[in-house]
């Protein structure tokens, strides 16, 4: 264990009603809830009730299947937070919007109009979108390689900071690479915190590279704790490389939420949530994200070992390789058949980790992964958002508090701020 001085940093993942498809089907909700101004703010009063540090809402390039998506409906993330904004004083404000098919100074002049509007509390999540669907949509016969893409993306988010900087300094810029071309300067007024925070969400080497090199902080992927301080390990190596204080960026990753007050009545409703679900979405889901048709194989036999051991071909493999990584990982280490891997991640997770158990259950897992040196803090992603954020914000704070791992109120006012108050580096012993 380490000996940490700061707090954990806490993120909820606004999967718009939660990450299970059945998220809508519960008398908690209206029928529009995604629409509905108040639904919205009610997100952003709870987030500041658990004065979390940030929520995270993802752009959406692409419609899913409306069979099973719960959450189809997407608005502009920086359109949804300017509303939350005006509600609420503290609560950082992530959006995810992809370096694939946005414009730098587009893209660059919203973020920051954003963030000055709400008084430096915005973020950036950068992706690059994976989802062919999505090129139609630009007119495009198909997505660039991945090679290409991160290329780009690197490039953008250079660019985007250069943006940034240009309009705290006063200085044009002449931007002449090989995806962009850009002269001049933004004329939104310099950022409350210097400049909006910048996540990196991509588990490949170049997306960790990337991290390494710009991100504030990493939104994860990991399954179990040594392949998280493993992770841990690499990025901050590679922020050192760079020129950087290793708590420069701090990782966070994904974990899938179902609370309840026994572990038995969490398991219980993170079968009825999934059971209300189409039953093909743990098939289709899994076979997009390791890049294999699932439903080819026997459910009552095991994973072929030329299946987990087999290498992609980063070029064409359209998924996640940070969650196919994750999700081999987990299968070597249980063993399990198809189907028992399938119900197994109705409580540890698929590509992000899961949690089934109790506030209490919850919190001895933070504590644990935070002292070991595997994570900086959670993004929490609760089954369905709407009574799950309540859960965290007057159940699993107060339980951090009483340990001395999070903070009593804010204490600072940016979003940087937030992060720098937080966590500093410590290593498993």
């Amino acid at each position: 264990m380490s000996d940490r001085a700061g707090h954990v940093i806490l993120g909820v993942n606004v999967l718009v009603l939660g990450y299970l498809p059945a998220a809508w089907q519960t008398d908690l909700l209206g029928q529009d809830a995604p629409l509905d101004p108040a639904y919205w703010a009610r997100i952003g009063a709870l987030a500041e009730k658990g004065t979390l540090d940030a929520i995270f809402l993802a752009d959406g390039a692409a419609l899913g299947n409306p069979a099973n998506d719960a959450n189809n409906v997407r608005l502009d993330p920086t359109v949804a937070w300017a509303h939350v904004a005006r509600s609420t004083e503290r609560v950082g404000l992530i959006a995810t919007a992809s370096t694939t098919f946005n414009d730098p100074w587009e893209l660059a002049q919203r973020l920051l109009s954003f963030d000055v509007v709400s008084g430096g509390r915005a973020g950036w999540n950068v992706v690059t979108s994976r989802h062919a669907q999505a090129a139609a949509n630009f007119g495009l016969d198909g997505l660039l390689g991945r090679e290409e893409r991160y290329a780009r993306g690197s490039e953008f988010v250079d660019l985007v900071t250069a943006l940034w900087d240009s309009a705290r300094d006063g200085a044009d810029i002449r931007h002449h690479g090989a995806h962009f071309d850009v002269e001049g300067r933004l004329t939104v007024p310099a950022s409350p915190q210097g400049r909006p925070i910048i996540f990196q969400a991509g588990g490949s080497p170049q997306g960790r590279e990337l991290a390494g090199r710009v991100a504030d902080g990493v939104f994860a992927a990991e399954l179990t704790k040594e392949g998280a301080i493993e992770h841990y390990r690499e990025v901050k190596a590679h922020a050192a490389r760079f020129g950087r204080a290793a708590d420069d960026v701090k990782i966070l990753p994904g974990l899938l939420l179902t609370l309840g007050s026994t572990e038995e009545e969490a398991r219980r409703r993170s079968d009825e949530l999934h059971e209300l679900g189409p039953i093909e979405y743990s098939t289709q889901w899994l076979s997009q994200s390791i890049g294999f048709d699932v439903s080819t194989l026997p459910l009552d036999e095991r994973f072929p070992d030329e299946l987990l051991e087999g290498e992609i071909d980063p070029t064409t493999f359209g998924g996640s390789i940070g969650f196919r990584q994750s999700i081999f990982e987990r299968i070597r280490q249980t063993r399990p058949t198809v189907r028992e891997y399938l119900r197994e991640t109705r409580y540890v997770g698929s590509g992000h980790a899961g949690f089934a158990g109790t506030p209490e259950q919850l919190v001895d897992r933070i504590e644990d992964w935070y002292r070991s040196g595997a994570i900086d803090g959670f993004n929490l992603q609760p089954d369905r958002l709407i009574d799950g954020l309540e859960v965290i914000a007057e159940e699993v704070v107060p339980l951090l508090r009483k340990r001395g791992l999070y903070r009593h109120e804010y204490e600072t006012e940016t979003l940087r701020d937030h992060f720098r108050a937080a966590s500093s580096v410590g290593q498993p012993a």
